[in-house]
């Protein structure tokens, strides 16, 4: 009886530790703080709430990758502005295979944004990085800016409400 009973306490402390390790992994690095969503899960979501998605593709074993996470989830102004977005970030094999998610290639970290449709919207780029690689960014405060033209843009009526 005492074995069965520490057996079970073991089953059940295992399943709690690794529902907690994967809730707690959720950002990735870039951030416990935001409501990470995968990309299935994103896109209805995005569609339901009429929010753009923000999502973003990076490696595990990315150096450019790594130096943006602790930036990232450094950025008080990412964060308050992430309240517009239904945020998304793709790691390793979870990146999308559809050639829309590679408007410019397939480097790494991308962020691209979508619109609630599910449409990736190629005129949100980072305006301050390399233009053949548009949706790089290496700073919390590129990607900001275009967090701000993103929510902007929705506020003011632009095409990425309209196209719905």
């Amino acid at each position: 009886m005492l074995l069965t009973f520490n057996y079970n306490w073991f089953i059940g402390s295992f399943f709690i530790a690794i529902v907690t390790a994967s809730s707690q992994n959720s950002g990735r690095g870039f951030g416990e703080q935001y409501n990470w969503f995968s990309l299935k899960e994103g896109l209805e979501r995005a569609r339901n709430n009429n929010k753009p998605l923000m999502l973003i593709i990076h490696k595990t074993w990315c150096g450019a990758c790594k130096a943006l996470k602790s930036q990232f989830s450094a950025s008080k102004e990412i964060e308050v502005l992430s309240s517009h977005f239904v945020m998304v970030n793709a790691e390793d094999d979870e990146e999308p295979k559809d050639e829309q998610y590679f408007p410019d290639g397939g480097y790494v970290p991308r962020i691209l944004f979508v619109e609630p449709a599910g449409k990736v919207r190629t005129e949100f780029f980072n305006e301050d990085g390399n233009l053949s690689y548009k949706y790089f960014y290496s700073n919390a405060e590129s990607v900001a800016t275009t967090m701000k033209r993103v929510k902007h843009s929705i506020k003011s009526g632009s095409r990425i409400t309209e196209e719905l």
